[in-house]
């Protein structure tokens, strides 16, 4: 199986110019990084101990960034190497302004590549966050005796599914993992499943994730909102700002003076989602725009990243997107620690313990299509009270996870 494996990825090398040049001309790739991926790489290894992270993208970046400013003050570890795969979670990760951890593009996962990766960086600890696993990447850990985490594993029944249809190979890949922290009890089950031996559940590292950034919002924007009720469509996904932007003129009819502020899960397409609302004929402003707001907008889209918090805090009833016309769910924990009421969809696979917490508390509510949307929404916006004991709750339990698994991980350095 990992003959085949090698002989697709060598395809995709073939390829790989031209996929990167469409990439580019799409603004996915950073010009002057790109060749990391083909492990060209643009930082250099320092002496002493370097711990390795890899993750995917966004989400999975700021589920760890509470675990390396913890493991930065270990005075064993001379430098952490973050590896992602896109270029909004370089940028991202630029914001952090990290101590010893630098940023480096992940490589294809060829085994030339690979090979070339670890000959030059040589890790002393790799973890992968999630359910990142490249098979010519691990067997050359596997190859190099470089001991491996399986770090806030998530494997839902459809991934385990997949996995099970490659038989003994997948279990090969997780088995050469030296421990595997699942995020909840559902991904415990199915990696029991796949026969993986070393697993400790120790909570999902996503409780610890903090407010890493506060911009208070500008001038402007506070002035327009003085006298305006606001709600909010966070991390949404195509197909979503347009039920959003329904509901809201339907919301309109009853709350004269509210404005929905849309933070899409990827800026990149606030032009084509900014086209799709205008159907709704209501007035629409760019966060971004320099222009003043006009009293009259009923639609706010947010086209940058790190501002979601200062939104948050002045608007405290959301929709999480990802829940309704797609599958798999967005963190609510952000929303839920600045006291927000949360509406959902039912599509939630990949977050289900944590809205199952959230719909106990009264936190979360889960609605199944549009109409569902605007009779809570309703309710919601007519109603002051927010339950303000929820952040310190999700505070306390992020900090005893991120504990747990910063001793697990540290024993093994």
């Amino acid at each position: 199986m990992i003959y085949i494996y090698r002989f697709l990825i060598n395809i995709i090398i073939i390829l790989s110019p031209l996929i990167i040049l469409i990439r580019l001309l799409k603004k996915k790739e950073d010009i002057k990084r790109f060749k990391e991926k083909f492990s060209f790489f643009s930082k250099k290894r320092g002496r002493g101990k370097l711990i390795w992270f890899h993750t995917a993208s966004v989400g999975e970046l700021l589920s760890i960034v509470s675990l390396i400013k913890k493991m930065e003050k270990n005075k064993k570890i001379s430098q952490i190497l973050v590896t992602t795969t896109t270029l909004t979670s370089s940028k991202l990760f630029n914001k952090f302004k990290f101590k010893k951890a630098i940023h480096q593009f992940f490589p294809i996962d060829n085994n030339s590549l690979t090979k070339k990766f670890l000959d030059y960086w040589s890790p002393n600890l790799a973890i992968f966050i999630e359910s990142e696993i490249w098979p010519n990447m691990i067997k050359n850990l596997e190859k190099k005796s470089i001991k491996k985490i399986l770090l806030n594993a998530r494997i839902s029944k459809k991934s385990y599914n997949r996995w099970k249809l490659l038989g003994s190979f997948s279990e090969d890949l997780f088995k050469s993992f030296d421990l595997t922290l699942p995020q909840n009890t559902e991904s415990k089950v199915y990696l029991n499943k796949l026969n993986v031996k070393k697993i400790k559940f120790l909570g999902n590292l996503k409780f610890a994730q903090n407010d890493f950034f506060y911009n208070k919002p500008n001038y402007k924007f506070k002035k327009f909102i003085k006298t305006k009720k606001l709600w909010c469509g966070l991390s949404t996904h195509p197909g979503e700002e347009t039920i959003c932007g329904s509901v809201q003129v339907q919301l309109l009819k009853k709350f004269k003076n509210l404005v929905l502020i849309i933070i899409p899960r990827h800026v990149e397409r606030v032009k084509n989602l900014s086209k799709e609302l205008s159907q709704y004929n209501l007035k629409q402003h760019i966060h971004s725009d320099n222009r003043s707001i006009h009293k009259d907008t009923k639609i706010y889209i947010v086209d940058t990243y790190g501002e979601t918090n200062s939104f948050l805090d002045m608007c405290k009833t959301v929709f999480m997107g990802k829940s309704l016309t797609t599958d798999g769910g967005q963190n609510p924990l952000e929303a839920a620690r600045d006291n927000c009421s949360i509406l959902h969809g039912p599509n939630v696979s990949n977050f289900l313990e944590i809205y199952k917490f959230l719909n106990k508390e009264k936190i979360s509510y889960k609605i199944y299509n549009q109409k569902q949307l605007y009779k809570k929404l309703e309710i919601l916006l007519a109603n002051k009270n927010r339950n303000s004991r929820i952040k310190n709750r999700i505070n306390k339990i992020g900090n005893d996870i991120l504990t747990k698994n910063f001793k697990v991980i540290e024993s093994l350095i």
